[in-house]
């Protein structure tokens, strides 16, 4: 594991990115409200509305590349695009590889969905998408932790009985709790993380500020903050 992420790091140093470049953004497309393809086709949600406004606000000329999760992170390295958008958390782990922007979300609370109220999320089997800060969570709390490739797995693990309970961003549960009736969130919540942020390069500090300065002027304005509201993501600033 430290071979690879040192190997990892090694090949951000020396893939740069020329900012008269067309800025291409890679996201996942399955997390909902925070990305996930429409009806047409389309990268759509929370992230695309506020990538296309950062890069509108910095003078970018953008497109959309879709990625799966478990690879996102050496894709953006070696150089199949050059920021991730994917409702990723900063953590000093995932810092050690690429570089973050400031945060464009505060920590969401991660939440369980259960088949059942009395699931005990201490000794349970507990599902999670591998590489999220709620799989690292889970490992780490005693619980059985069961990881899938995909969050729409995870929610079906729980639907079949092979996990008791899900653990991810109450934003993208929430929704799925009002709709299945034999599903519901439980009380206890968890706040990890460190927020959302935009990934990059290290080798691309030029784009990191200017990207930097695209979501201050959003939260300055209070634009990030009706974007918030609108996708109900969270807290606002």
């Amino acid at each position: 594991m430290k071979k690879l992420m040192l190997t990892t790091a090694a090949l951000a140093l020396t893939t740069g990115f020329a900012m008269a470049d067309t800025v291409r953004l890679g996201t996942e497309g399955a997390y909902p409200p925070y990305n996930f393809i429409n009806d047409k086709g389309e990268v759509d949600g929370f992230e695309r509305e506020l990538g296309d406004e950062l890069c509108k606000r910095a003078s970018l000329t953008c497109e959309w590349v879709t990625n799966d999760w478990d690879s996102i992170i050496p894709n953006l390295v070696s150089g199949n695009y050059d920021v991730i958008i994917a409702g990723m958390s900063i953590t000093d782990e995932r810092d050690e590889v690429i570089d973050f922007t400031q945060n464009y979300t505060l920590p969401d609370p991660s939440a369980y969905l259960a088949a059942s109220a009395g699931v005990d999320v201490k000794t349970g089997v507990i599902a999670a998408q591998t590489g999220t800060i709620q799989a690292s969570f889970v490992a780490e709390s005693g619980a059985t932790l069961v990881e899938y490739a995909t969050p729409e797995e995870t929610v079906a693990a729980v639907r079949n009985g092979e996990a008791d309970a899900v653990l991810a961003d109450r934003a993208f549960l929430a929704p799925i709790a009002d709709d299945d009736a034999a599903l519901e969130l439980l009380e206890q919540m968890e706040l990890i993380g460190g927020g959302v942020g935009l990934g990059l390069r290290e080798s691309d500090a030029e784009l990191k500020a200017t990207l930097d300065g695209a979501i201050q002027s959003m939260k300055d304005d209070g634009s990030l903050n009706a974007l918030i509201d609108k996708w109900e993501i969270g807290v606002t600033f």
